[in-house]
């Protein structure tokens, strides 16, 4: 084990820890941008900032270990201030209250350097508390995420918005996916689907929503509720209202009327997550590619290809696995049989094939100016995995640089889990090698140890199918490199999943198009339930109880 990240200093933890009782609100500034490291330069600036910004992060608190999300808009002046008028949301069961929802933001700074990587820093009318936000921008109008200091850890987006000026600008079909725990800290995923009527309720007999609940399915579940607009940054609320967990309240930061960010503000679960637009409900036959993450009891992360017909039945399916450090020695092959179409598009699928972990998923399509595709939920009792699967329109990825985001989980040593979040920027060549040279930060659970290199080559399977494998050495990382399958969805986005023994992450790099504003591309495949310690569950389960 890396001693960098092995060992946590105490007085990092102690100011924390002090920051957290005093219930101060701060995102600070970070240590990602150039650095100690030499930048592939790619041309943005701290200009390429500018304008309002919905961000996002989902982790865990460091000094607790319990669920730590962040969600928020903010404004950028395109000269490194951060202009008064944004809000942002706090949810950490740990605090008192654990939900601190609208607070300001009075003002900051970021930098942001020549390979898009930078710090933000927001100082929220609370003031005191301190977080840092790294951020590697991929366009004008989209980065990736990493919490970057010693009170928490996560990951998340950048995007930049189009603000609303009505509820009816929500009217319409969605699709959703949200992950966390649930109330005794246990790892909880939800998807699902509804329609919006220009007065922003969930239209009668639009409303469908699944859960698995520490490997308990709760399926086809009705749902109903409805939406209201905030004002300015200020955040929108919904409510998602089903018999199995009654009324769930989340506060939504609208990216744009097709893509909003939710956070749950009812200190009864704990999710987040992303709503997406449904221009059809019918699910298109294509390639996809895929990869999904979780775990009930230890960590699995999963990825793979597959082709699906318009009925959702699945064929041609090959599927990498890292079960809790036991990887797949070569592709699982699976294919799966639909059931009929519902609400939403829903269908479960009942997978068949080589052994897999999971007997059956829930899907629902998705589409937008982010992609097209389909969610995908575990839906039976062996195991809590969820994810999303995009249409391949590309066997290969560009030689040109990209942003890199990836959140998953490792070994401590004791037989616990930490959460890991690493962000990076690289450029890939078409040498023969297939070099990839840049730079990454790493959080292990808010130990943070100094930017590292990044240097490795890819390797395409032949024939080009869109996989691939990736050998990444990053010295200053708690593994010292990384072990990755990729798979292309198109010629700019790859999703991967990592393969090491001591770590289980799901990741995406991203084409980097400056100036350009680019499409957004969604963060959904990274969503992934809370792997917490047993010794959290149990300290949260217990306070729920009193």
């Amino acid at each position: 084990m890396n001693p960098l990240v092995s060992t946590k200093p105490t007085g990092r933890l102690l100011m924390a820890l002090a920051a957290i009782s005093s219930l101060f609100l701060t995102v600070g500034c970070g240590s990602s941008g150039s650095g100690f490291v030499k930048p592939n330069p790619v041309g943005f600036s701290n200009s390429s900032l500018s304008g309002t910004y919905v961000f996002s992060s989902s982790g865990v608190d460091a000094i607790n270990g319990s669920p730590l999300v962040l969600a928020g808009a903010l404004v950028a002046d395109g000269k490194g201030g951060i202009n008064s008028g944004g809000t942002m949301d706090v949810v950490d069961p740990e605090l008192t209250p654990p939900v601190l929802p609208g607070q300001a933001i009075s003002g900051g700074s970021y930098n942001i350097g020549s390979d898009g990587r930078g710090s933000i820093t927001l100082t929220s009318s609370a003031g005191g508390f301190s977080f840092t936000l790294d951020v590697v921008l991929t366009s004008t109008s989209h980065g990736l995420v990493t919490e970057f200091d010693g009170i928490g850890t996560g990951s998340g987006t950048l995007d930049l918005q189009t603000a609303l000026t009505g509820i009816s600008q929500l009217g319409g079909p969605y699709a959703f996916s949200l992950a966390g725990a649930d109330s005794n800290a246990a790892p909880f995923a939800t998807e699902g689907a509804f329609t919006l009527n220009s007065s922003g309720g969930i239209s009668a007999g639009t409303g469908v929503e699944d859960f698995n609940a520490g490997g308990i399915p709760y399926l086809a579940e009705s749902l109903t509720g409805g939406a209201t607009l905030g004002t300015g940054t200020g955040p929108g609320t919904i409510t998602f209202t089903t018999p199995a967990f009654s009324t769930l309240t989340f506060d939504y930061y609208p990216i744009d009327a097709t893509h909003l960010k939710l956070i749950e503000t009812d200190d009864t679960q704990f999710l987040s997550g992303d709503v997406f637009t449904q221009s059809s409900t019918s699910i298109t036959a294509t390639p996809l590619v895929f990869t999904m993450a979780g775990g009930a009891t230890v960590p699995i992360v999963l990825g793979g290809l597959v082709t699906t017909d318009p009925l959702g039945n699945l064929s041609n399916g090959l599927e990498d696995v890292n079960d809790n450090g036991t990887v797949s020695p070569a592709q699982l092959s699976f294919g799966g049989t639909a059931g009929s179409a519902g609400i939403g598009g829903r269908v479960v699928v009942a997978l068949n094939g080589s052994p897999v972990p999971a007997s059956s998923w829930v899907i629902y399509p998705f589409s937008g100016p982010s992609g097209s595709g389909l969610l995908i939920l575990e839906a039976d009792a062996n195991n809590i995995t969820i994810g999303a699967a995009y249409a391949q329109s590309a066997t290969s990825f560009a030689a040109s640089n990209y942003g890199l985001n990836l959140t998953g989980a490792n070994t401590n040593g004791l037989g616990e889990y930490e959460e890991v979040d690493d962000i990076a920027q690289f450029d890939a060549t078409a040498a023969t090698t297939n070099n990839m040279t840049g730079a990454l930060s790493e959080n292990d659970e808010g130990n943070l140890p100094p930017p590292s290199t990044l240097s490795g080559a890819y390797t395409p399977d032949s024939p080009a199918t869109g996989r691939g494998s990736i050998s990444v050495t990053t010295p200053n990382t708690f593994l010292g490199g990384l072990t990755l399958e990729y798979y292309v969805a198109d010629s700019s986005t790859v999703l991967f999943m990592e393969g090491d023994q001591d770590q289980f992450s799901t990741g995406t790099f991203e084409l980097q198009t400056p100036p350009s504003s680019g499409n957004a591309r969604s963060h959904i495949a990274l969503a992934r339930p809370a792997f917490l310690k047993p010794a959290v569950r149990a300290r949260l389960a217990a306070r729920r109880k009193k």
